[in-house]
């Protein structure tokens, strides 16, 4: 064990510890309980378990230590685990402790602070030890006495921060001055204190404390009860006068505490606001409340949980302050606040409401003043309920005068005598008559009581003359209240039969206190003076019958339910807007002519007719058909409605509906019929609806007197319905409304007449049709004239008049306004076939026919009136048909058919001439003539355009034109077509020798009558013509007309099979091969040549025949003609003959006959034979043909002279003999016609390089370099010349920027190629320096980017000024 203290001791670090000295014992336990760690407890125990000492000790010292630390918790914890009596030892030894400390306390705030745990811990334990004390009753009260001790310290340290010594908790002299300071302070500093958030500026402590718990913990320490410190409370800050806190305390005390004696507390507060307000004593009353409602609330609250004792005071105090409110609500006051009342359905009203916005009286007066009206008020009231604080009630005393006992020798109401008086003047000067009624009838209502609370038992009547005197008082106030009661009740009536709305059951009550012959005598004349006031007139009968009922006179509430039925009737009749002034109170014979101004009323019904009639005794019958009549009549003229407003209008359906419904109350129907019927003739003929609802009740009346149709006028009704018009009204319906005095109505502009349509005669039905006939209306006028049983031939004719004229000619004339003729719309496509439909409807033929002619004729010239006449054929064809041979319409039909047929093919042949423009004056004059105006066409100027162009547009089609031209004129157009092959394929042959007869070696390009039979042909399917055309070809005779066939016929149509088929084609034709076919062709072409210049051969004999020989006799015998020496040059350039004496021969013959295109033809064929250069006239003829166009060209050249000069630049360069040219002379030339890029060309092909120079140099010198550089884009980027266009550019490129002369090209189109020359020579430096020198900072920024790619180099996004700088500094390094 003495191991296990050492190791202990250890632990607090104390080593050197002497064990066995029992004198250091408690040193050591109050130094380990000192450390307060959590096992120093544990380990001080252990200690005094070593030693056999009592653990109390240490229990004390530990509590001690917890204590001043607020530890509450964890003392009641140790102390739950102690045994009991050590626990007891423990707590008494506390509690000595307590007291000294509490006693022997320091007055430093610091200590203080200390000090308020001890109290508080102390109780806690106090009343832990008292839990556990059951039997021990004699120190179960000591420590009751010391738990008392230690709460009352506790409290006036938590509450009132007092801290009291133990001799001053004893005195109770300074206990009680304690509790009234808090009272006093909790009255005035509570309003302010709420204000400021209920903190209290001046305490020391941390937590604040309200005041009201401040002297609930006093009231604890006396023993009080909570109702009487709030009593005390409330009439000390009323004293102050705060209401707010009085009012506050009242209802928080109402609402935690509802008995008696908080009755009898509410109740003395009223009464004291109620003295206070009588004496103007000055409060404190916060914004916007209402402290006459506050103090009437008190005593009502008072009433409901007062004793009994004081219940007939707190009631009378309630009447009292009652009536002050109503005083105050008619006072000047600051809040004008009021209700506004929401009408609801009658299902829906709520009852709170229904009373609350009741059809109440209020009187309006002159608003009083509170200032001099309130004290009287209040004067009254402490009259009436005395306030006695100080004296004491017996059971069933009362405070209040009604029920107060006599005083021996006064009068005790006397005092209540002139604030009545004065009152009532006031109230009655301001016409506050209700208030002054209320006090009158109140007043001696308490007066009396008093009297008969005092005389009720005979003895106490017998008492002295006192009582006399009272009774005296008494009889005086109730004579003068009867005189006052009598003055305002009939001032009263006044005002609520003044009112809008009258409240008759008050209005009731007021006639009762008055006589009968006054207050009858009154109403009577209020009704007399009412005028047509019906609602207020209704009020005072109906108050006036109550009245006579209540007092039982019969003749007087006859007369006044009579006047209560006639304004019952006024009323109704004035909301629907009948006067009903005349007919009041007058005899029933008057009420008759009523009725004619009832019916004509929209808002009448049959049922109040009806209830009008039995009223007054009326004829039912009459009126309700005098009703039917005006409904279906209202709206026409004559016929309107009175009283109904111009924007509420019933449709005539509900009118209908309404006059159905009546017509079972009627006994007899036919003179209604009757009426109808004359009427519906002057009825306006455009109002369906009206006309509609009288016919159908007619129906309806099942009356066989009417002569017309029913059921077909309600048909036709139900067409009109539907139909809009689209005309104006005719002179001929003008006429008709005149006739019957009928204004016109504006439906007129939408509608149809309908008597003109039903009642008049066929020719007004055709006057109203005929003007309405269109396509969209044509099925309804058409239903319209089926139902009428009108001619329908008729119809159809004239619809076809009306749509053409109006429809079809307009639309047509605006197309060919906007130069549409030819174009036919969906729009004018419907209109046409709406229009053959009427035609093909008409039954007779002959109508038809001529119906359909007149159209035909209307229109003008186009597709439309092609159509027409195509359709009047098959009239004409359908007449045609319908007659008989022997009948004598059909001779006339025939010749109608005839001359149709001639009008209809002229027609359409120019018709089809403008649809494919070609109506020109020359085909125009062959429209009769259709076989020849067809051979026409086909040579029209486009065939030759389109075979040499054929992606151009916009080429007439003959092919369409000439087949529509066969069929509208009954030709074959095969025929045509093969006379015409045989015109183009085989003319007659012109032996003219001197020309060179070009055709036969030409291409088909070149010979328009082949390029004539290539588009004929084109109509055929290709197997199809090559079949035609080798039949040309091989057989002797032509296979169109037999005429005899020569070479120059076969190679023409060789030509033109070779021209259309492809070689499969021809091949799988001919059954030979291409190669074949063209070897055929190449004789006939040199046969042809040969029949021409009467050289007899046959194609073996040409094929044997040796061809050297053969071109060299030609040569010798036919050398003089043209024709014959550009066939000896073919035939020499087929068979290769090319002899150099032969050729110098013919070339010298190609100039003298000036066959300069064919020549440049030859050369250039020549040009590989070297052999040929040698001859003489080879050279020459080079000179000769580039130099050709020079001849005749001008400055400025023509296109056709600029293609030509292009050409012999093309031969400048092509020819083989350039040294022998005189290349500067051909410059010269080509600078003489102002072509410089041309004349450069030529100098490049100068042969000696130092001459070449020379003469370049000089020459970029001489001419512009810009125009050079135009020049060479627009004339030599393609073709063969493209290569020396670009040397041109180059030179010309080179030329600007040695003389730097880039100003030149700056912002133009050439400048790409400038940029792109300065970047290929390594120039890029030159040209940026310029560009940034003449701020042309755009330019130079492309030429360093266009640099920059052509380098591979990165670019940068913005180049700026400073980057064109370094990027100069780096180029020059």
């Amino acid at each position: 064990r003495l191991m296990e203290m050492k190791k202990l001791l250890r632990g607090y670090g104390i080593r050197n510890f002497d064990m066995f000295n029992d004198r250091n014992i408690m040193w050591l336990i109050k130094f380990i309980l000192k450390q307060d760690l959590s096992s120093s407890l544990d380990d001080a125990l252990k200690v005094v378990h070593a030693y056999k000492l009592t653990p109390v000790e240490v229990y004390f010292l530990h509590t001690i230590h917890l204590i001043p630390n607020n530890k509450t918790d964890e003392c009641l914890s140790l102390l739950k685990s102690v045994a009991l009596k050590e626990v007891e030892t423990t707590v008494m030894r506390l509690s000595t402790w307590a007291q000294l400390t509490i006693e022997n306390h320091p007055d430093d705030p610091e200590w203080q602070k200390q000090l308020m745990p001890v109290a508080k811990t102390m109780l806690e334990i106090m009343k832990s030890l008292q839990r556990n004390q059951k039997d021990n009753t004699l120190q179960r009260e000591e420590i009751e006495s010391i738990l008392n001790t230690f709460e009352t310290i506790a409290i006036f340290q938590e509450y009132f921060e007092r801290f009291i010594s133990l001799k001053d908790c004893e005195n109770p002299k300074m206990l009680l001055q304690l509790y009234d300071e808090q009272v006093q302070v909790f009255a005035r500093t509570n309003s302010n204190s709420k204000k400021d958030g209920g903190h209290n500026g001046g305490s020391s402590t941390n937590v604040w404390i309200p005041g009201e718990m401040k002297l609930y913990k006093l009231s604890l320490l006396f023993q009080n009860s909570e109702q009487d410190v709030v009593s005390e409370l409330a009439l000390r800050s009323l004293d102050d006068g705060s209401v707010e806190t009085t009012v506050m305390i009242c209802s928080e005390l109402y609402e935690d505490h509802k008995n008696n004696q908080t009755g009898q507390v509410l109740f003395r507060v009223a009464q004291k606001m109620c003295q206070m307000l009588e004496a103007n004593v000055p409060m404190i009353i916060p914004t916007g409340m209402n402290l006459p409602a506050v103090i009437y609330e008190l005593a009502c609250q008072a009433v409901t949980i007062c004793s009994t004792d004081l219940l007939l005071d707190c009631e009378e105090l309630c009447k009292s302050t009652c009536a002050a409110l109503d005083v105050y609500r008619q006072c000047l006051v600051d809040d004008y606040g009021f209700k506004t009342k929401v009408s609801s359905l009658e299902t829906d009203k709520d009852p709170y409401d229904t009373w609350t916005f009741g059809d109440f009286f209020t009187e309006d007066g002159i608003v009083l003043d509170h200032v001099s009206v309130m004290p009287v008020m209040y004067e009254i009231t402490n009259a009436f309920v005395p306030f006695s604080s100080d004296v004491k009630l017996h059971p069933l005393d009362c405070l209040c005068l009604a029920m107060s006992p006599d005083v021996e020798g006064q009068n005790p109401l006397m005092p209540i005598y002139t604030p009545i008086t004065n009152l009532l003047q006031n109230l009655q000067e301001y016409s506050q008559l209700q208030l002054a009624l209320q006090l009158t009838i109140n007043s001696f209502g308490i007066c009396h009581q008093h009297l008969i609370s005092n005389t009720m038992n005979s003895e106490l009547s017998r008492k002295g003359q006192g009582l006399q005197e009272v009774k005296d008082f008494v009889i005086g106030v109730g004579n003068m209240a009867f005189s006052i009661v009598q003055k305002i009740s009939q001032a009263l009536l006044h005002k609520l039969f003044n009112c809008r709305v009258v409240d008759t059951d008050l209005a009731l009550g007021y006639c009762t206190l008055l006589s009968k012959q006054i207050v009858f005598e009154k109403l009577w004349n209020i009704i007399n003076d009412a005028w047509q006031n019906y609602n207020k007139i209704l009020a005072v009968a109906i108050v006036g019958a109550q009245l006579a009922d209540l007092l039982q006179e019969e003749e007087q509430k006859q007369k006044f339910n009579a006047v209560v039925v006639d304004t019952e009737w006024g009323l109704k009749l004035s909301k629907l807007g009948i006067l009903f002034q005349s007919t009041f109170r007058d005899n029933p014979a008057k009420k008759k002519e009523c009725v004619l101004i009832l019916v004509q009323n929209p808002n009448v019904d049959s049922k109040l007719i009806m209830q009008y009639c039995r009223a007054f005794g009326l004829n039912s019958d009459a009126a309700l058909q005098l009703y039917i009549e005006t409904l279906l009549l209202r709206g026409t003229n004559g016929h309107l409605g009175g009283g109904e407003p111009c924007d509420v209008k019933q449709s005539q359906a509900t009118l209908l509906e309404k006059a159905i419904e009546v017509m079972p109350l009627l006994n007899n129907k036919t003179d209604l019929v009757i009426s109808l019927s004359g009427a519906l003739h002057q009825m306006d003929p455009y109002n369906y609806e009206v006309i509609e609802s009288a016919l159908k009740v007619i129906k309806l009346s099942n009356e066989t007197t009417i002569n017309y149709n029913l059921d077909q006028a309600l048909s036709l009704l139900q067409h009109l319905y539907s139909y809009k018009r689209i005309s104006p009204p005719g002179d001929f319906e003008h006429q008709f409304l005149q006739k019957h005095a009928i204004d016109l109505s504006p439906m007129a502009q939408s509608r149809l007449p309908f008597h003109l349509l039903f009642f008049e005669n066929t020719q007004r039905f055709w006057n109203v049709i005929s003007a309405e006939l269109s396509e969209e209306n044509f099925a309804t006028l058409l239903l319209i004239s089926k139902l009428m049983k009108v001619s329908l031939d008729t119809l159809y004719m004239k619809a076809v008049d009306r749509v053409l004229a109006k429809a079809l000619k307009p639309k047509l004339l605006k197309l060919a306004k906007e130069g549409s003729v030819s174009s036919i719309t969906k729009e004018i496509s419907e209109t046409v076939h709406n229009i053959q439909s009427y035609l093909l409807a008409i039954t007779n033929p002959e109508w038809a026919t001529a119906c359909s002619h007149r159209v035909a004729q209307e229109l003008p010239t186009g597709p439309n009136k092609i159509q027409a006449l195509k359709f009047c054929l098959q009239m004409a064809e359908n007449w045609l048909k319908a007659t008989a041979p022997t009948d004598k319409a059909h001779q006339k039909a025939e010749n109608t058919l005839n001359k149709l047929r001639i009008v209809y093919e002229n027609s359409a042949t120019e018709n089809l001439l403008r649809i494919h423009n070609l109506n020109c004056p020359e085909y125009l004059r062959l429209i009769k003539l259709p076989a020849q105006l067809i051979c026409l066409l086909y040579e029209h100027s486009s065939i030759e355009d389109r075979l040499k162009h054929p992606t151009a547009r916009d080429y007439p089609d003959i092919h369409g034109a000439a087949s529509e031209l066969a069929e509208i004129n009954n030709r074959d157009i095969n025929n045509i077509r093969y006379a015409l092959l045989e015109k183009y394929l085989c003319p007659p042959t012109h032996l003219d020798l001197d020309k060179e007869s070009p055709e036969i070696f030409n291409n088909v390009q070149e010979d328009l009558a082949l390029m004539r039979a290539v588009y004929v042909l084109q109509i055929y399917p290709v197997d199809h013509s090559a079949k035609l055309l080798l039949a040309v070809a091989t057989s002797p005779s032509s296979p169109f007309g037999g005429a005899q066939m020569t070479f120059a016929h076969r190679s023409r149509a060789l030509r033109c099979l070779l021209h259309i088929a492809d070689s499969e084609t021809i091949a799988s034709v001919s059954q030979r091969s291409i190669s074949q076919i063209k070897c055929y062709l190449k004789c006939c072409i040199y046969l042809a040549e040969f029949e021409i210049l009467n050289i007899p051969h046959t194609i073996e004999s040409f094929q044997n025949s040796p061809k050297e020989g053969m071109i060299k006799g030609l040569w010798k015998n036919h050398n003089h003609e043209p024709r014959a020496v550009r066939l000896i040059t073919e035939l020499s350039l087929e068979y290769r003959v090319y002899d150099p004496q032969l050729w110098n021969g013919i070339l010298q013959k190609l100039l003298a006959f000036n066959m300069t295109d064919y020549l440049s033809k030859v050369l250039e064929a020549v040009t590989a034979v070297l052999s040929l250069w040698q001859i003489p006239n080879f050279t020459r003829a080079w000179r000769s043909v580039i130099l050709a166009p020079f001849l005749s060209a001008s400055c400025p050249p023509s296109p056709k002279q600029l293609k030509d000069c292009y050409e012999s630049f093309l031969l400048v360069i092509k020819c083989p003999v350039v040294p022998d040219l005189d290349l500067i002379g051909i410059a010269k030339q080509y600078v003489q016609l102002q072509l410089s890029a041309f004349a450069l060309g030529c100098l490049l092909l100068i042969p000696s390089a130092e001459k070449k120079k020379q003469q370049i140099q000089g020459f970029l010198l001489s001419v512009d370099s810009v125009t050079l550089l135009q020049q060479v884009v627009d004339h030599m980027t393609t073709g063969e010349v493209a290569g020396y266009a670009s040397k041109i550019k180059e030179l010309a490129l080179g030329s600007i920027a040695d003389k730097k002369h880039y100003e030149m090209l700056i912002g133009s189109k050439y400048f790409p190629f400038l940029k792109q020359y300065m970047i290929d020579n390594n120039r890029v430096k030159e040209l940026v320096n310029y560009l940034v020198n003449r701020s042309c900072l755009n330019e130079a920024i492309s030429v360093v980017t266009d640099y920059l790619k052509h380098e591979g180099r990165p670019i940068k996004s913005n180049i700026s000024l400073e980057y064109l700088k370094e990027f100069l500094d780096e180029q020059t390094e």
